[in-house]
C-alpha cells in the first residue's frame, strides 16, 4: 500500500501556469507546416496559422511559447523576416536539415499567433552571430511606442501600436551551438548584451540568460557569480533519453527496459533542480532569478524514412508518464522554477500536435497537459509521500509521483503517475484540512500496450476517460492505479 499526506491547510508555493509552457523552433515541420501554411494554403488559417492547432492549443491553455528557437536562434537575423514576403531573404537552416529557410514566419506572424492563442511570447535572441545593435533594435522594433527609425519601420510594416513583450532570452546553448563559448565568456557577454534590452514605455522585459546544460554545475555558479544582478532568469536544457545520445532508440519498438531507463530518467530533473538551485540560493536566497527550464522532453530516434535533421518522432504512453511524473517535479520546485517550455509543439520531439497535411493528431503528452492544466497558477500542497518502488533488473524508483494542489474555488486536484508498466498501484491519501467526504472525480490516461500513440487512422488510440478507480473509506480516500497511467483526481 502507497500511503500519501495531503496538507491541504498549509499551501506553500503558487504553481505557475508558465510551467506549462511550449517551445517551437525554426526545425523540421515544427513551423512550417505544422503551424504556418500560408494564407493561399487550402488548409483554413487565419492569415497563414493553421485553425486547428491553433483550436488544439488553445483547448490546453497555453500560457508562454519560446520562439524562434534552439540553435536557430543564435544564426537567426530577424531584419531577414519581416516586411513583403516575396522580397525577404531566403537562408539555409545549417543546424536543421540543410533546407532552405525562407523567412515568411517571422515577428509579425508569431506576435500573430501569440495573440490567437492568448498566450505570452518568449524571444529568443542572437548571440552567437548576431550583434548588439542588431538585439537592441529588435527590441525596439517591438516595444517602442515613439518616433523612432526602428518604431517607423514597424509601422510601414503593417503594426501601428507596439507589441507587449514579456520575455526575452539572451542567446541559447551559448555553452554549445550557441557559440561554444566558456562560462566566464558569455557572462561578460551577457551582461554586455543585456544592457541594450531595454524597457520602452510601460512594457518590462523578463532578461533570461542562457544557463547550464544538464548538470553543468560550473556554469551556473559562474553565471550566479558574475551576472545575477543583471538576469530575472536563467534557463537550464535537459532531455530524457532511454539509450545513449548516439542510439536513443526508437520512440515506439522499446523494450521493457527502455521503459524503466525512461521513467528513470526523467526522475534526474529532480537531482538537476535541486543541486542548481542550492548553487543560485547562494547567491539569490531570496529566490528573485527564476530557473527556467525552456527545453525539455524526450528525445528519440527521429521516425524512420523522415529526414534525420527534422527531429520526427511519434509520442506514445511513455511519453505521456516522462511528462507527467516532469510536471510533478516542476510543481515540487514551484518556489524557483518558475517557467518551463517542453521541447517540441507540432511535429518536433515529444510534440503535443502531429500533422500529415490537412490532417492533425493531439498525442498522449498533450492530453497530460490537458489533464493537468487544472495546476495552472493554482496553490500547491505538501505532499508526505510513502510510497514503494518499481524495480527492473536490480535497479529501482518510486512507484507513483504525486503532486496536489488548490484552485482560487478551493477545490483540490492531486496528479498521479504510476510508473510500473506492469503493476497497479494501491493508494491510501489522508487529507489533512479537509472534512467530511467531498465530491470526487477523476480523469485518466492509460492503454493495454506501453507504446501505444495516436496515429492519423486511428486518432484516439490513446485518449482520457473517467477514472472510477478511487472511493472514500472511513475519512480516507483509497485508490487503485492501473500500470503505466496519470491519473487526476478532482476533488470537493
Amino acid at each position: 500500500m502507497n500511503r500519501i499526506v495531503i496538507h491541504t491547510d498549509t499551501p506553500s508555493g503558487t504553481i505557475n501556469r508558465n510551467l506549462y509552457g511550449h517551445f517551437a523552433e525554426h526545425l523540421g515541420r515544427c513551423i512550417y507546416e505544422g503551424i504556418w501554411v500560408g494564407e493561399d494554403s487550402p488548409i483554413p488559417n487565419t492569415n497563414g496559422i493553421r485553425n486547428d492547432v491553433v483550436k488544439a492549443l488553445k483547448q490546453i491553455r497555453i500560457p508562454v511559447l519560446r520562439w524562434p528557437g534552439g540553435c536557430f536562434a543564435d544564426e537567426y537575423h530577424w531584419k531577414d523576416g519581416i516586411g513583403p514576403r516575396e522580397s525577404r531573404k531566403r537562408m539555409v537552416n545549417t543546424h536543421w536539415g540543410g533546407v532552405v529557410e525562407n523567412n515568411h514566419f517571422g515577428t509579425h506572424e508569431f506576435m500573430l499567433l501569440c495573440s490567437l492563442l492568448e498566450c505570452e511570447p518568449y524571444i529568443c535572441g542572437n548571440v552567437g552571430s548576431g550583434t548588439v545593435q542588431e538585439m537592441q533594435e529588435w527590441v525596439e522594433y517591438m516595444t517602442f511606442d515613439g518616433e523612432s527609425p526602428m518604431a517607423d519601420w514597424r509601422k510601414k510594416n503593417g503594426r501601428e501600436e507596439p507589441w507587449a513583450l514579456a520575455y526575452f532570452g539572451v542567446g541559447n546553448e551559448n555553452w554549445g551551438c550557441g557559440g561554444n563559448m566558456r562560462p566566464e565568456y558569455y557572462a561578460d557577454l551577457y551582461r554586455r548584451y543585456q544592457t541594450y534590452v531595454r524597457n520602452f514605455g510601460k512594457n518590462r522585459i523578463y532578461r533570461i540568460a542562457c544557463g547550464p546544460n544538464v548538470d553543468d554545475y560550473n556554469w551556473t555558479e559562474v553565471l550566479m557569480r558574475e551576472a545575477a544582478r543583471h538576469m530575472d532568469g536563467l534557463s537550464m536544457h535537459y532531455y530524457t533519453v532511454a539509450g545513449t545520445w548516439k542510439e536513443k532508440g526508437s520512440a515506439t519498438d522499446f523494450t521493457e527496459r527502455e521503459w524503466f531507463a525512461t521513467m528513470q530518467k526523467a526522475l534526474v530533473m529532480d537531482e538537476l533542480i535541486r543541486k542548481h538551485s542550492m548553487i543560485m540560493d547562494r547567491y539569490d536566497p531570496d529566490k528573485r532569478i527564476g530557473l527556467i527550464v525552456d527545453e525539455w522532453g524526450t528525445w528519440h530516434d527521429p521516425e524512420p524514412g523522415t529526414n534525420p535533421g527534422f527531429l520526427y518522432q511519434q509520442n506514445t504512453l511513455r511519453d505521456a508518464l516522462a511528462a507527467g511524473v516532469t510536471l510533478n517535479i516542476f510543481h515540487d520546485h514551484c518556489d524557483r522554477v518558475t517557467m518551463a517550455n517542453i521541447a517540441q509543439t507540432v511535429n518536433v520531439l515529444q510534440a503535443m500536435i502531429l500533422t500529415e497535411g490537412e490532417r492533425m493528431i493531439v498525442t498522449p503528452t498533450y492530453h497530460v497537459f490537458d489533464m493537468y492544466k487544472v495546476h495552472h497558477d493554482a496553490e500547491r500542497l505538501p505532499v508526505h509521500a510513502d510510497c514503494g518502488v518499481y524495480e527492473w533488473n536490480g535497479e529501482s524508483v518510486r512507484q507513483v509521483s504525486v503532486s496536489a494542489s488548490k484552485n482560487r474555488e478551493g477545490r483540490i486536484h492531486v496528479s498521479l503517475c504510476n510508473l510500473d508498466h506492469r503493476s497497479e498501484a494501491r493508494l491510501q491519501l489522508r487529507l489533512h484540512g479537509v472534512d467530511g467526504q467531498p465530491a470526487l472525480a477523476g480523469t485518466m490516461l492509460t492503454a493495454d500496450e506501453p507504446n501505444a500513440h495516436n496515429t492519423f487512422d486511428r486518432a484516439e488510440a490513446v485518449r482520457p476517460v473517467e477514472f472510477r478507480g478511487a472511493a472514500w473509506r472511513s475519512g480516507e480516500l483509497e485508490a487503485v492505479l492501473p500500470p503505466k497511467s496519470v491519473v487526476v483526481l478532482a476533488i470537493g
